[in-house]
Order: structure tokens, then C-alpha cells, then sequence
């Protein structure tokens, strides 16, 4: 049963093969629609993200992945100029230095309505693990209204505002979180990207004074419903890793070739590194033998009877020869 094995796996306790998890971008299923189907196929993901079944926000206007103007749940504009990826927000609706224009944006109540009976039907009706469909991701969500170059400012800066509307967004977070956590789903989700290439975003400092507590208050209430909490975050973010498994994080789906599997060996046993193999390099210019490779190191560094869920990004420029080729081999040597 897919979801016994992911729980072996975040428990350690010997699962049978390597947990799978897929994570197919619209520019796969857009360039390789058949390659995808067999992938999907022959090595079926244990893991799903679950609808809430609930009403659209009112201001969200377009597709995501498509080509144009995207307007995003809570009223942010993002431009896409390539199919199948996500565009960039180029002009943020908080523009205020003390963030007192807010009017524009919107807080998705409509989201609150979840429709639990749904949920639980479909958790029971699936043998798969299940993730919440809400992600609460502040610091990205941050980014998005007010503007990458100017929320780093801002932290330094720390105008009252700000502060008065991180409170807002985060409460906001954990009572929608809370609705997910009295489902039957397996675990809540959390996500923002905070490395680039060698190092973190942000001074650590800041990310502890502002953001840790916030992830704290995640993990708190997945514990406290007696689910699981996963996490994704690309980059090189070593500078927190301690810090996420202090805090209570179970799976963490993390760029590790970024970091280096040497650097991550440390943590192995403490936490479940979700994935992922490596998406700059390997699959997309990667030999078959490169990714026979990597998998092997991965689960010589990491793997301890457990910990390690076999999972990659099929996104843009990967080849569907070294998707396929990744969980052929785990597949083959657990």
C-alpha cells in the first residue's frame, strides 16, 4: 500500500522499495505527453496533493502555466511568456513603503470552505499518501505582493506595516491549515524557496527572527492533529537545515546536489530528504549512467532504512530517459 510504505519511510522502518513522488510541470506533459503516460505508468507516485473541492477566488482570472497576464488568488499579476512555466509578478499591488496600501490585495476566504466530506471520501477511497492541497508559503507569498528587491529592503527596515501584515497573512495560514488538519488527509504542506545557487536568500538572523517561528507554528499544529509535515525549498539552504529539523519538519523536498550529498550526510536519520535528484545537471544532460550514478550515491549517503523518498522534477529541458531511468533504478536497489 503506497501510503504504509511512505510511512515506513518517514518512520524508518525498512519499506519495501523506495516511496515515489513525480513531480510532472505542464511543460512535460506539453513536450512529452506519451514519455509522461509511461513514466506515470510504470512507476505509479505514492504520494498526492488533494483538492479542497472549494469555490474559486474572486479576483483570480487566467491560467498559470499559460502564455499572458495570470491573476493569481489573492490579486497578484504574473506574466508568462512561455507555456507550460510559470510567469513572474513585474508589478507588485503593495507599493508603499509602510505598507498601508492594501486595498488591492485579497485574502482568499473563499479557500476556508473546504469541503471536508469530499476530502474525506477521497483519502478513504485512495490508498495513496496525501498531502493538503493548501501550501502556505509567506515568505514567497511576501515576494509576490510587495516585490522581491523591495521586501528584502523591508526586512532590514522592518516598517511596522510590514510586521502588522505578516501577522495578518500568518493567522491567515494557520486557520486555513487547521481546517486541512482536521481532515483524514496524512500531512500538511509548506513551501518557499529560500536558497540561491551557494548560499541563503537572506541573513540567517533574519530568517530566525521572522520566518522560523512562523514554520514552528506549522509544524506545531500538524503534531498536534497527529500529521506529518512536509516541506520543499529550493536552493542551497544548509544555513536551515538544523533549524527545519528542530522545528518538527518530516520530509523535505531540497535541492541536495546543490548542497552537496557530503554536507547532508550529517542529517541523514533525521529527517526524510524528499528527493530530489539533481534537475540543473543530470536530467537534462545527464548519461543514463550519470543517473544510475547519483542514485546510488543518494542512497549510500542518505538512505537509512528509510529517510529517503525517491523523487525528481520533470520540468523544463529534463530529458524523459533520465526521469524514467531515476526510479527504474531505486526500484532496483531497495
Amino acid at each position: 500500500m503506497p501510503r504504509e510504505l511512505v510511512y515506513q519511510t518517514l518512520e524508518m522502518e525498512k519499506p519495501k522499495r523506495a516511496a515515489r513522488d513525480l513531480w510532472a510541470l505542464p511543460w512535460a506533459g506539453i513536450h512529452y505527453p506519451e514519455q509522461l503516460k509511461k513514466i506515470r505508468s510504470d512507476f505509479t507516485s505514492d504520494i498526492k496533493s488533494v483538492s479542497g473541492f472549494s469555490k474559486k477566488s474572486i479576483v483570480e482570472n487566467g491560467t498559470d502555466w499559460e502564455e499572458g497576464i495570470y491573476t493569481d488568488a489573492w490579486g497578484c499579476e504574473f506574466v508568462n511568456i512561455q507555456r507550460g512555466v510559470i510567469g513572474e509578478v513585474r508589478n507588485p499591488i503593495i507599493s508603499d513603503e509602510d505598507w498601508e496600501d492594501l486595498s488591492k490585495v485579497h485574502f482568499p476566504v473563499e479557500w476556508m470552505e473546504i469541503d471536508k466530506p469530499q476530502i474525506n471520501s477521497y483519502c478513504k477511497e485512495n490508498d495513496m499518501f496525501t498531502l493538503s492541497g493548501f501550501c502556505a508559503r509567506p515568505f514567497e507569498r511576501l515576494q509576490f505582493l510587495r516585490g522581491t528587491e523591495n521586501l528584502y529592503m523591508d526586512l532590514i527596515i522592518k516598517p511596522d506595516g510590514m510586521i502588522q501584515f505578516i501577522k495578518k497573512l500568518h493567522q491567515f495560514n494557520l486557520d486555513l491549515m487547521e481546517k486541512w488538519a482536521q481532515t483524514d488527509i496524512d500531512a500538511l504542506f509548506m513551501m518557499d524557496d529560500w536558497g540561491a545557487q551557494n548560499n541563503l536568500l537572506i541573513n540567517p538572523e533574519i530568517w530566525v527572527e521572522i520566518f522560523k517561528p512562523m514554520y514552528k507554528d506549522y509544524c506545531d499544529l500538524a503534531k498536534s492533529y497527529h500529521k506529518k509535515i512536509f516541506m520543499h525549498s529550493d536552493g542551497n539552504i544548509l544555513k536551515i537545515y538544523p533549524h527545519l529539523i528542530e522545528i518538527g519538519v518530516d520530509a523535505l523536498n531540497s535541492q541536495i546536489f546543490c548542497m552537496g550529498l557530503e554536507n547532508l550526510k550529517q542529517y541523514k536519520g533525521k529527517i526524510t530528504f524528499w528527493g530530489e535528484l539533481d534537475r540543473q545537471h543530470i536530467l537534462v544532460d545527464g548519461t543514463l549512467d550519470d543517473v544510475r550514478k547519483a542514485v546510488h550515491s543518494i542512497k549510500e549517503n542518505l538512505w537509512t532504512d528509510g529517510g529517503v523518498i525517491a523523487q525528481c522534477e520533470f520540468g523544463a529541458g529534463a530529458r524523459p530517459e533520465n526521469v524514467y531511468e531515476m526510479f527504474k533504478v531505486w526500484n532496483e536497489i531497495i
